[in-house]
C-alpha cells in the first residue's frame, strides 16, 4: 500500500529530522553562523537574586567583562522577598546563646531531611562554608544581621539562623546590587532569555533575548543576540509560581494552592536548558512552605507569626485542639500533616502567648502588631477566650497546652520529640495569639546538575558543558527530597559564587 510506512523509513525519516534538529541555529547541537552579536561579555549571568549577584560580583573579581539579565520590571526574584534567615553555623549569634553546633551536625541535618538524595560532596561544602559565607555577607557586603538573634527552622537540631535587620532578603540582595554597581557591572531589566545558544562543538556561546520585554508576554520587546566568550551562569530560579508545569511534575499542586513566589517564578529556561540538552533530576519534588497563612497572598508576613513565635517556641494545633505534627519537623512533614488534617475537615493553628513571642518581636520589630492590624493573627487575653474565637474545644485544648508545659520543663517531648528552644518558657500567662496555617507552593529541589565547579552537565555524556554554569533554585542534587529552612540563601550564595569565578576563568569558546 502506497500509505504503508516501513521500520526502514520510519528510521531513517526519524534520523533526518534529527539531522534537521541539530542543524537549527538555537537548538542543543548547532549555531547560524552567520548570526550578527549585537554585544558581547565575558560572562552572562541570567537572574538577579542571591546566586546571580553573588556570581556577577565574583566574576567581575576574577576579571570577567560581566553582564546581569533580569526578565522583570524590577530587581532581586524571590530572594528579595525572602524572609532574610541565613544558615550560619558557627556565627557569634549562637556562641551568645550558648548553642552547640558543627559543621558535621549541619551536614547530617540537610542529608536526613534530603532522605540522603542528595549531592553528599555539595552538601559537606555547604556546610562548610556556612560561617565563611556568613562573614562574607557581613564584611564584604555590609549586611547587617541582628545581633543577638538566633533562630531555629523545622528540621535543623538546633537553633543555627541569624536574621537580617529589616526581617528580609532585600536585606542582602540590596548589598550585593550596591556592590554590583560599584564594580561597575551593568544590569538590564525586562530583559528575557528566549534561547541559550551551544554552538556546532556543543559550547555554550551566548543567549537570544528580547530587551524590552513585557511579562508574560513572550513574543514582546525587541530581538537581540548577546555574545559570551566564556560562559554563561543559570541562576534563573524555580518554577512555583507556574501553574501549568508545576502540575506537570506533582499534579497535586494546582491553582488552589497560593504560591509564595513572585510572578516570574516560572518555567521557561528550565525547559530550554532541557531542550539543549542539559541534564536535569527530581524536577518533581517540590516544597511546600507550611506556615503560609490562608488570609493573605503569597509570601505575606503571617508566617513569621507561625513559624518564628508558634513553631519554635509554641504549639500548632488541630480544630479538635490536638498537637497533629512536630512543629519543627521539615517543611514537607509539617505541610503534608496539614494536608491530612485538611483532608479530614480540620484547620490547622499556630498558638503562642506572653513571653514565647518575644523573640519574633525582637526578629521582627512591628511585625506582629501589623499582623493583628491586618487580622491575619488574632490576640486574646485568656486561653479560654482563643478557644472560643477558634472554635476549638477549650478542656481538650487546655489539656494539650497543659502536656506541652510539661515537655517545656523536662526538655523533653515524649509526644512528638520536639526540640525545646533554651528560652522557651511555659505557656501560662496572656495574652494568646493565634494564627492559621495553609501550605503554599514555595521551593523547586530539582534542577541542573552540575559539577564541583557548577559546570552543568549533558545530559548524553555526562560531562560539563563547556561554557555553561549554574546555581542556586534553577539547580538539582543540593537539597534531595526536602530544603531546609535557612539554607537556601546559603546554597545560592555560596555556589553562585563558585559559578561566577569558574565562568571567568574559563577558556574562551569559539562563537
Amino acid at each position: 500500500m502506497t500509505n504503508q510506512i516501513s521500520r526502514r523509513s520510519l528510521i531513517a525519516s526519524t534520523l533526518a529530522g534529527g539531522a534537521a534538529l541539530a542543524a537549527s541555529p538555537l537548538m542543543a547541537h548547532g549555531v547560524d553562523k552567520n548570526i550578527k552579536w549585537d554585544e558581547t561579555y565575558d560572562v552572562i549571568v541570567i537572574g538577579s537574586g542571591f546566586a546571580g549577584l553573588a556570581a556577577a560580583i565574583e566574576a567581575k573579581n576574577a576579571g570577567a567583562n560581566v553582564v546581569v539579565l533580569e526578565k522583570m520590571t524590577t530587581f532581586g526574584g524571590n530572594s528579595i522577598i525572602n524572609g532574610g534567615i541565613l544558615t550560619a553555623t558557627g556565627c557569634p549569634q549562637q556562641k551568645m546563646h550558648k548553642i552547640e553546633d558543627s559543621v558535621d551536625l549541619l551536614e547530617k541535618d540537610i542529608l536526613v531531611a534530603g532522605q540522603y538524595l542528595n549531592d553528599k560532596k555539595k552538601v559537606r561544602l555547604l556546610a562548610e562554608h556556612a560561617l565563611s559565607n556568613y562573614e562574607w555577607c557581613v564584611k564584604t557586603l555590609g549586611v547587617e544581621f541582628l545581633p543577638d538573634a538566633i533562630g531555629q527552622e523545622g528540621g535543623h537540631s538546633v537553633p543555627r539562623y541569624v536574621t537580617t535587620k529589616n526581617g528580609s532578603g532585600s536585606g542582602i540582595v540590596t548589598k550585593e546590587i550596591d556592590m554590583v554597581k560599584k564594580l561597575g557591572i551593568p544590569m538590564k531589566n525586562r530583559c528575557y532569555v528566549e534561547h541559550i545558544i551551544r554552538n556546532e562543538a556543543g559550547a555554550v556561546v551566548g543567549v537570544k533575548v528580547r530587551e524590552g520585554y513585557r511579562f508574560p508576554k513572550a513574543e514582546s520587546g525587541k530581538e537581540k543576540f548577546l555574545r559570551a566568550k566564556k560562559g554563561v551562569v543559570c541562576c534563573y530560579g524555580g518554577f512555583a509560581a507556574d501553574v501549568k508545569f508545576r502540575m506537570f511534575q506533582d499534579p497535586k499542586l494546582s491553582a488552589d494552592l497560593d504560591t509564595t513566589n513572585q510572578p516570574g517564578a516560572t518555567s521557561e529556561l528550565w525547559r530550554e536548558t532541557s531542550a539543549i540538552g542539559c541534564l536535569q533530576v527530581q524536577n518533581d519534588w517540590i516544597q511546600c512552605g507550611p506556615w503560609g497563612n490562608p488570609h493573605e497572598k503569597g509570601m505575606g508576613i503571617g508566617w513569621q507569626f507561625n513559624q518564628t513565635a508558634a513553631a519554635e517556641y509554641g504549639i500548632w494545633v488541630n480544630s479538635e485542639g490536638n498537637r497533629f505534627v512536630n512543629e519543627l519537623a521539615n517543611r514537607k512533614v509539617r505541610a503534608d500533616a496539614i494536608m491530612l488534617e485538611q483532608q479530614a475537615g480540620r484547620k490547622a493553628f499556630a498558638i503562642a502567648q506572653g513571653k514565647n513571642v518575644e523573640p519574633l518581636k525582637k526578629q521582627r520589630p512591628g511585625f506582629l502588631e501589623k499582623m493583628l492590624e491586618m487580622k491575619i493573627v488574632s490576640e486574646y487575653k485568656t486561653l479560654e477566650d482563643l478557644a472560643k474565637g477558634t472554635g476549638i474545644p477549650f478542656e481538650n485544648l487546655k489539656k494539650t497546652v497543659d502536656e506541652f508545659n510539661k515537655a517545656v520543663e523536662t526538655k523533653k517531648d515524649p509526644a512528638w520529640g520536639r526540640y525545646i528552644n533554651n528560652d522557651q518558657v511555659p505557656m501560662v500567662d496572656g495574652p494568646w495569639y493565634v494564627g492559621e496555617c495553609q501550605p503554599k507552593v514555595h521551593h523547586c529541589m530539582g534542577g541542573l546538575i552540575t559539577d564541583d565547579n557548577c559546570g552543568v552537565l549533558d545530559v548524553i555524556t555526562y560531562a560539563p558543558i563547556p561554557g555553561l554554569y549554574a546555581a542556586g533554585e534553577a539547580t538539582g542534587g543540593v537539597h534531595g527530597a526536602v530544603r531546609l529552612g535557612s539554607v537556601a540563601i546559603l546554597d545560592c550564595l555560596v555556589f553562585g559564587r563558585i559559578a561566577g569565578t569558574a565562568a571567568a576563568k574559563a577558556k574562551e569558546n569559539a562563537a
